[in-house]
């Protein structure tokens, strides 16, 4: 890969201080430091961007649009510190026919790179479950790849603890029918992160979503029997 755009030091060191001075006097007299950070962190993003694009279509614009605000939303939270302590941004797949979202979470200590259905609706989740009922062959094969292992491990998201309504607890596929989320998670360490190789190791990981998401679009694009719902 040409681009050898990297996260320097400074960029966790920022948010470990911050995390350490959560407040915003602190943030406003130093802040001056998070911008040239957060310059450091959308020129990554922007890279990142730009390489998956090329084996993907994205709505997202820019890298500067897929990163998000530090300011955290504390109307409705008990923790009332006013900042987020990571870097964390998305990139979202165009048209309802490419399902699935990129995210990115860079923290001191708890990097990782995510992909999948945060909160799939009440019609996507009983879509997914009755393909899994019908036929999970297909899914698991993807989970069961060597890419797939060797990048996510396994399936992860929250689950009933038993069957959801309409399906019978003794089903071959329940593990996959109790998933109420469905998220892959690649998690990398700080030295990674700081490595010249991590936008080329994000990008491996972002790619080797690819056959998950492909299924879930053509299962949420097509009905029970194949027929697209576009």
């Amino acid at each position: 890969m040409k681009n050898q755009i990297t996260i320097p030091k400074s960029s966790l060191d920022f948010l470990y201080q911050l995390k350490q001075n959560n407040n915003k006097p602190w943030f406003e007299e130093n802040k001056p430091k998070y911008l040239a950070e957060l310059n450091h962190i959308e020129a990554f993003a922007e890279a990142l961007l730009q390489e998956l694009s090329k084996t993907d279509v994205l709505e997202t614009q820019s890298g500067k649009r897929s990163v998000y605000r530090i300011y955290r939303d504390i109307r409705f939270s008990k923790d009332k510190t006013p900042f987020k302590a990571y870097w964390g941004g998305s990139y979202k797949r165009a048209t309802s026919a490419r399902r699935g979202g990129y995210y990115f979470h860079i923290e001191k200590g708890n990097t990782s790179l995510i992909g999948g259905f945060w909160g799939p609706n009440a019609a996507d989740l009983k879509r997914i479950r009755s393909e899994f009922a019908h036929n999970p062959e297909a899914f698991k094969e993807i989970l069961n790849s060597k890419s797939f292992k060797s990048t996510f491990g396994v399936l992860q998201g929250e689950q009933l603890k038993t069957a959801p309504k309409g399906f019978d607890k003794d089903h071959e596929a329940i593990d996959l029918l109790r998933f109420k989320q469905y998220l892959i998670i690649k998690r990398f360490t700080d030295e990674e992160v700081l490595n010249p190789q991590f936008l080329e190791q994000a990008l491996e990981t972002f790619k080797n979503m690819r056959p998950f998401f492909d299924y879930m679009s053509e299962v949420l694009s097509t009905d029970i029997n194949g027929a697209s719902v576009l």
